[in-house]
């Protein structure tokens, strides 16, 4: 039987190069999928030669696009951090192409100790970033109500009882959280070791910055906690991280972990096998009540 919420319609580069082209009549040649990810993304050259990153994001708005994620992955990059320019973004109907500088390295497929550090030296930058920028949107949870196209509840609902606990926890959580995500860092909201570019041990690249907006950057590192639980993770950054978790307090970690738990739970249900669930429902009650 299908999914009543179905899954996350994947980047189809060579027809959004083609609507590029007839938007702007900037032709991109495709030189392949880049790996990785979950809606996609695509090597691309200009035509002068240059090399660079075609993205695809279904239902967006160019101005929202704007205002938010492009405006934060700026910011941060004008701080000094090593991300991408976005080089390009067009309306294409209801969904947004952008092409992005392509950064030096290749994604960190394990997460060691002098990765971790460079990691949380990014995030200490990213603290206090928006205090002058209002004008960028916080960041939601969705802990009570459906996010668009994630963080859905109706997965953990349908899907078992143990998922279902999990969600009566996590819109439990929500009722003690109202209100969006308060703050003035800049989050990037999928800072995982995927989205960590490395050239010889060193972070060049922190990519993928099409959810990122205000709020309180401690998600960024309860995000990355759940992104090393994806593979085999060193125990010794796992320890790390998980102290430094700690030191953030219940009443402020609640809701980060709650966003995560829904979030990759909900997408595990909708893309992957039933043991992918229990892997992520297994990180998820470690810090349930």
């Amino acid at each position: 039987m299908s999914s009543p919420w179905g899954r996350v319609e994947r980047l189809d580069a060579d027809r959004v190069a083609d609507q590029v082209a007839e938007a702007t009549g900037i032709r991109l040649r495709v030189d392949g999928l880049c790996a990785g990810g979950e809606v996609g993304a695509a090597f691309v050259r200009w035509p002068d030669g240059r090399r660079a990153v075609l993205k695809w994001r279904p239902g967006t708005r160019l101005e929202d696009l704007q205002a938010g994620p492009i405006a934060v992955s700026e910011a941060v990059r004008a701080a000094g951090a090593p991300v991408p320019e976005t080089q390009l973004a067009v309306q294409l109907g209801p969904a947004i192409a952008t092409v992005q500088e392509l950064l030096p390295g290749a994604p960190i497929a394990r997460l060691d100790e002098a990765g971790l550090d460079q990691a949380l030296a990014f995030n200490e930058l990213q603290a206090g970033l928006l205090q002058s920028r209002p004008d960028i949107a916080p960041l939601e949870l969705f802990l009570r109500s459906d996010g668009p196209g994630f963080c859905l509840h109706g997965p953990l609902r349908a899907h078992g009882r143990r998922t279902a606990r999990l969600d009566d926890w996590i819109t439990a959580v929500g009722a003690a959280h109202l209100g969006p995500l308060d703050g003035p860092d800049a989050v990037h909201v999928d800072f995982h070791p995927g989205n960590l570019l490395a050239v010889d041990g060193k972070i060049t690249g922190i990519i993928d910055w099409d959810g990122a907006g205000r709020g309180d950057c401690r998600l960024d590192l309860v995000t990355l906690r759940f992104g090393i639980h994806a593979n085999a993770p060193d125990p010794a950054v796992v320890a790390r991280l998980d102290a430094v978790l700690d030191t953030f307090g219940d009443d402020a970690l609640r809701p980060l972990w709650a966003h995560m738990s829904l979030r990759m739970v909900d997408w595990a249900i909708r893309h992957f096998t039933p043991a992918a669930v229990d892997h992520w429902v297994e990180l998820a009650e470690s810090r349930t009540d």
